[in-house]
């Protein structure tokens, strides 16, 4: 449902106040450049703020730009991922920055289309860093901002799984004609802190008079139940354990070096091909494995 222009109006005032003063020092926010925001976006994907920001500084000190990154192998950005997960998206942004440099001379673009066409960049990325970086007026949608506006907007406790067309529509007619970066952010912040999934801090949401939601009694989510993912024993477990292995050495690791690190060998041989498969690893001489070169 949409809310009305007093509404909205009400909505851009107090959300915007809000995060004026309670923002968090975040060192994208102090530097949205292009390249810096482009990481941020891409590192921020399923993981934690407190967990990427070493990450993120230590990135920007060794690789300050694309041509940085572009130049060194991209085993190099597996490496220096570390243990945030889904380490393909190292991969993703290594390749982004060789198409930076090959495609628009070293310079993250600006235009949207050109953004959503680097690797590893989708819908939100490319208007995140279009919004954000470049001032430009797109719909933002991450999993924080879905959350709050499914809340205020639409009285429910959770949006559906995947982004839709009305949710699109929603975002789209309480997006601020000027400004819209910072009710992305400040959306963003609110989601992040206060309307958060599990917990939500309704005693301290600015926006708690306007959330339909909390008008409605809190409601509690009607449809598929929300499953958290399993971690012990998983493949993915098994492929972060290998990995690890061939991150901490500047050799090539052998095949008894990751049987120690995970002992079922069916599992551990399958995660190993699914790592060649994905490009995180590449077989090297005598049965030994690197990160690709």
């Amino acid at each position: 449902m949409t809310p009305s222009p007093t509404d909205v109006a009400a909505l851009h005032t107090v959300l915007l106040d809000w995060f004026d003063r309670h923002a968090r020092d975040l060192p994208w926010r102090r530097d949205p450049s292009p390249w810096p925001v482009l990481v941020s976006e891409l590192m921020l994907q399923q993981t934690p703020v407190v967990r990427v920001l070493p990450v993120f500084e230590a990135w920007m000190l060794r690789w300050p730009a694309p041509p940085d990154l572009a130049a060194e192998p991209a085993g190099e950005a597996v490496r220096a991922w570390g243990r945030l997960g889904y380490p393909r998206r190292a991969l993703r942004l290594h390749a982004a920055a060789v198409a930076i440099v090959e495609q628009h001379g070293g310079d993250v673009p600006a235009d949207h289309d050109d953004l959503l066409a680097l690797p590893g960049v989708g819908e939100y990325t490319a208007a995140a860093v279009a919004s954000f970086a470049f001032g430009q007026r797109h719909v933002v949608l991450d999993t924080n901002v879905r959350r709050v506006l499914a809340r205020v907007a639409d009285g429910q406790q959770y949006p559906a799984p995947a982004v839709t067309a009305a949710e699109r529509r929603l975002a789209g007619s309480v997006l601020p004609e000027v400004g819209a970066h910072r009710w992305a952010a400040a959306t963003m912040e609110l989601g992040a802190t206060v309307c958060t999934a599990r917990s939500p801090r309704c005693g301290d949401c600015p926006v708690a008079d306007l959330c339909r939601w909390r008008a409605a009694g809190h409601p509690e989510h009607v449809g598929p139940p929300r499953r958290g993912q399993a971690w012990d024993g998983t493949d993915r477990q098994c492929r972060g354990r290998l990995l690890a292995v061939l991150r901490d050495s500047t050799d090539p690791v052998t095949l008894a070096q990751l049987e120690a690190a995970w002992p079922d060998q069916q599992q551990r041989m399958r995660c190993l091909d699914s790592l060649v498969a994905d490009g995180l690893v590449q077989p090297a001489a005598g049965s030994t494995y690197t990160l690709p070169g």
